[in-house]
């Protein structure tokens, strides 16, 4: 599948009322034989405009590991001054879960939710006490998620499992960029109807990849198919039902959803 060089974005898709696996290439959907999980795509030959099909969560994500507080800066905007010892850990369930262009639905009797762009690391191999030295064994690639959150309910409970657990507060996608590293240059920015609301690079997280991994595999088996999303940095803010959120990560593409009342 690979032109010299180049990296593979694997994603999925439902297209003329099938559902596909395919890479991402060119603003198209080219249909594979495979799944990166088991290895070898086999290109099938078939393809669509990504603009004509509905794109899913890349995979079944099994664990949905989410990082809190691991940029400084968005510390400092949540009233925060201690900088964490240890990673902060929360999870959100499979019913979070929505593609690149499906709706985030807002109840109306939520109050103030929030945009919060994140870098999403995709486990490929099972692993447990993984040393920050071999973490990167264990990745299959990268995608992008928004960790929704209801803010005032965030506030209110005192804890974050409702605030996080709507359906439809994890968009993840479009696709899976199949490499163990990226960049610590590489770029992540949130734009909301068109205006850019965040704008960080890796490198400014308090906590990097490597050292997640080790810390999360410390306490539980991280699986095939498990999904760590590495927190958000500065620049979090409300969205409305009307809204237009688009996060992006250089090497990655966009992830695009629309905001609709519920």
């Amino acid at each position: 599948m690979n032109k010299g060089n180049e990296k593979i974005c694997f994603a999925r898709c439902k297209a003329e009322g099938q559902l596909y696996n395919g890479i991402i290439r060119d603003n198209a959907f080219f249909v594979v034989d495979g799944d990166p999980l088991k290895g070898k795509l086999t290109p099938m030959r078939i393809s669509f405009p990504v603009d004509r099909v509905s794109l899913l969560p890349p995979l079944n994500f099994k664990q949905i590991w989410c990082i809190g507080k691991n940029y400084i800066d968005h510390i400092k905007e949540l009233n925060g001054k201690d900088i964490p010892k240890e990673p902060v850990i929360f999870l959100k369930s499979a019913n979070t879960l929505v593609g690149s262009g499906g709706f985030i639905r807002i109840p109306r009797w939520a109050g103030a939710v929030h945009y919060e762009g994140e870098l999403a690391v995709v486990i490929g191999k099972e692993g447990k006490n993984i040393k920050a030295s071999d973490a990167f064994d264990y990745v299959l690639g990268y995608t992008i998620l928004n960790d929704v959150t209801a803010r005032d309910l965030q506030s209110k409970d005192g804890q974050w499992t409702r605030c996080k657990n709507f359906d439809t507060f994890a968009p993840v996608g479009p696709g899976i960029l199949l490499t163990k590293e990226l960049s610590s240059n590489t770029t992540l920015e949130t734009r909301v109807n068109g205006k850019t609301v965040q704008s960080a690079t890796l490198n400014q997280m308090i906590f990097s990849i490597p050292r997640l991994i080790e810390h999360i595999s410390r306490f539980t088996t991280l699986h095939a198919g498990d999904i760590i999303s590495t927190g958000t940095p500065k620049g979090i803010g409300p969205i409305r039902p009307g809204d237009m959120v688009e996060v992006e990560i250089s090497g990655i593409g966009i992830l695009k959803n629309p905001c609709t009342g519920d």
